[in-house]
């Protein structure tokens, strides 16, 4: 008896592709209507989500604005603003899903602290008084904290997760 020797199988031609072919395969299908509609509500309800949210950051931070310890004011509402507010702009961009969502919750917040910094009571009643340096500083840190944000978004470095 003689040895058969093994065969090497043949390499498939080069020219055939491993599958079925892409010019018959039917293109895949959009989302339906109601998927389109489902997704532009919940991005809605995103963005009305964030302004509500910062409005009440907004308030919960004019909240602690006067807070003092001994007499002193010790300035815990900027330090409340910074993370709250770059957490708003992220949540806005990611339920909005838009790259400029960030203006929604900003706008909001900044609204309201103008109008607590600028309108007075019948009774001369301030919000954020004029002779409090916590809320002058309250203002900035949150503004900044929106604008770093901001810039971060345009430049595209901000993580998309």
């Amino acid at each position: 008896m003689t040895a058969e020797p093994h065969a090497v199988p043949a390499a498939p031609p080069a020219d055939v592709p491993d599958g079925p072919d892409p010019s018959t395969a039917a293109p895949p299908a959009g989302p339906s209507t109601v998927a389109r509609a489902a997704d532009r509500a919940l991005r809605v309800l995103g963005g009305v989500l964030g302004v509500a949210m910062a409005l009440l950051s907004g308030l919960l931070e004019l909240y602690l604005a006067p807070l003092r310890v001994a007499g002193v004011l010790i300035g815990v509402a900027a330090l409340v603003a910074i993370p709250a507010n770059v957490f708003l702009a992220w949540w806005a961009q990611r339920a909005v899903g838009a790259r400029f969502a960030f203006a929604l919750p900003w706008g909001a917040w900044t609204l309201l602290m103008f109008v607590a910094a600028g309108v007075r009571t019948d009774e001369g009643d301030q919000l954020l008084a004029p002779d409090n340096w916590v809320g002058m500083v309250l203002i900035l840190a949150g503004s900044i904290a929106f604008a770093a944000y901001a810039y971060r978004s345009i430049l595209g470095t901000v993580p998309r997760g």
